[in-house]
């Protein structure tokens, strides 16, 4: 798969249309030179087909390169259509995927105008892991991967005391330790109140944008009124995986019969796999005992690759 760079495009301000300067330089761990999305975090350049500015302007939208805040505009290439993790080869500079599509805070010019703006659904992100110079009528292509893609995951504690600075929050940095442990790649932490909105929009933002394999989130699954990460989790469910959250509350109830007050559920939103696990550092290690092993085996499954699902527990 390859495709022809028609745009480079600089801005020096966010927020502001960018300019097809032609030709720039790409740092590694930064992005465009020069830029101002640029920067030491996953969106550091983000990539728009030339053929879906083309389909937009037939429709009467007369833009050009640069209009939808893009820095390269590619012809030939459906980024849409590629998974997070794609390698993209263009000279000596390597991109990866990182993100597909953005949430629209603010409606541009071009909403305004047409009703609609494709950058949030078909522009994706990448962050430069070699650099060099790109420019226009330069090829780029998809690259194989030496190696598959690292599991992915997000963790999100949610507890008023800690998002409101009151208490220090352990439970989310000893389930990133327990998972960095276990050769995971975590992409995002997050910490926010208890409440079902906050949760629900970034469940659904990090499975439909960044989509991790998984998403373990710690906290509110207990009886309090504010105790709602069931309620949120479910939400945004497309399918259900219970047999997760009930071999948690089964080891649990080994361990202290207060176990049956967990109300935690495990779910899959698109190709990621969500997990409630209680708010205290020692139950969330003893629930990931319960389930971190039969995670390479439920993950690639979700992930669309063929696993022999008779191999015995652990050995996948």
């Amino acid at each position: 798969m390859e495709g022809i760079v028609r745009a480079v495009c600089l801005s020096k301000a966010r927020g502001t249309e960018k300019t097809n300067v032609g030709r720039a330089e790409l740092r590694p761990d930064w992005g465009l030179v020069g830029d101002a999305h640029a920067g030491h975090w996953h969106r550091q350049v983000s990539l728009l087909s030339a053929d879906k500015i083309a389909a937009f302007n037939a429709r009467g939208a007369d833009v050009q390169p640069g209009a939808f805040g893009e820095n390269l505009v590619v012809e030939g290439l459906d980024f849409r259509a590629l998974p997070v993790g794609t390698l993209l080869r263009c000279g000596t500079a390597l991109l990866e995927m990182t993100q597909i599509g953005k949430e629209c805070h603010t409606h541009c010019a071009i909403y305004h105008r047409m009703g609609e703006c494709i950058m949030p659904h078909e522009g994706v992100f990448a962050k430069v892991v070699e650099g060099g110079v790109i420019a226009v009528g330069d090829t780029m292509t998809v690259e194989a991967r030496p190696a598959p893609l690292p599991f992915q995951a997000a963790v999100i504690t949610l507890s008023d005391r800690c998002a409101a600075g009151a208490r220090e929050d352990k439970s989310g940095p000893a389930i990133v330790a327990r998972l960095q442990a276990a050769g995971y790649e975590v992409i995002e932490t997050l910490l926010l109140p208890d409440g079902r909105t906050a949760l629900e929009k970034e469940l659904r933002r990090l499975c439909d944008q960044r989509r991790p394999d998984l998403i373990l989130t710690t906290g509110g699954t207990g009886f309090s009124p504010r105790d709602v990460s069931p309620e949120a989790t479910l939400a945004v469910a497309e399918r259900q995986a219970p047999g997760i959250a009930e071999a948690i509350r089964a080891a649990s109830m080994r361990i202290t019969p207060r176990a049956m007050l967990g109300r935690g559920v495990s779910v899959i939103r698109g190709k990621t796999l969500i997990i409630n696990l209680p708010g205290s550092p020692k139950a969330c290690n003893e629930s990931m005992d319960v389930f971190l092993d039969q995670m390479p085996h439920a993950l690639t499954l979700l992930r669309g690759a063929v696993t022999d699902c008779a191999a015995p527990a652990g050995k996948d």
